[in-house]
């Protein structure tokens, strides 16, 4: 079916979910595969439209539900995109939500037909994405970019228990550049906001690493006292 054969629908609102993930070393981005017109069989952000009875955050709840089978996913409003030719049947303007979560903590399981599968692929290695979506994820990775170096978000990527390795790995393949070491561990050392733990790594070819915890309580304490986190 030729993109202008399709119905046109009236002017609308929809909802997009940007979510983020890291897992064996890349950052990676949620997507389905589309089971209908338009673009169907193409890879897409989780989104639809919004309902009449329900507001922007439910909806974009609802539809990352149906869609991934994610469900109690903490996001935030990210962006609102208006083009007038951003979807081929009509005008929908769309808002699109930005969430940060662990990969091996959720299980997918798309409940709706809308979408054939939901999977993770590595952000440094897309094909293109339906709609607009590739400009939406673009929007999304700089605004990870910058939160990063003043919020400790990136705790919200990696496993409950981490490496100081793996946490500078985060930062380094976010922010695509290399960090020194010894000031990297030095700065994030002296927020006090990790607990060492008593433990190491477990399986593992190299030397074992010490573990460590975020003190989330600890950091929103200190927030509440203007305490700043910059790297």
């Amino acid at each position: 079916m030729e993109l202008n054969d399709l119905p046109k629908l009236h002017s609308d609102f929809s909802v997009d979910c940007v979510v983020f993930g890291f897992d064996k070393g890349e950052l990676r981005i949620l997507l389905i595969e589309r089971a209908e017109e338009p673009f169907k069989d193409f890879l897409a952000l989780p989104g639809n439209l919004v309902y009449d009875n329900e507001n922007i955050d439910q909806a974009a709840n609802r539809v990352l539900s149906e869609l991934t089978g994610l469900n109690d996913v903490y996001m935030e409003q990210l962006y609102t995109f208006g083009d007038v030719n951003r979807h081929p049947q009509g005008r929908v303007i769309t808002v699109a939500y930005f969430s940060l979560i662990k990969v091996k903590k959720h299980t997918l399981n798309p409940l709706s037909a809308y979408a054939k599968k939901a999977q993770w692929f590595s952000v440094a290695d897309l094909q293109p994405l339906a709609f607009d979506h590739q400009q939406i994820l673009e929007k999304a990775y700089k605004r990870l970019q910058n939160k990063i170096r003043y919020q400790p978000i990136g705790f919200e990527l990696l496993p409950e228990k981490f490496t100081l390795s793996q946490l500078q790995q985060l930062y380094e393949v976010i922010l695509e550049k290399p960090i020194d070491k010894r000031n990297f561990r030095k700065k994030i050392l002296s927020f006090g906001l990790l607990i060492e733990l008593d433990e190491k790594q477990k399986n593992v070819s190299h030397r074992a690493a010490k573990l460590y915890k975020f003190n989330k309580t600890r950091y929103n304490n200190l927030k509440k006292m203007g305490f700043s986190f910059e790297l």
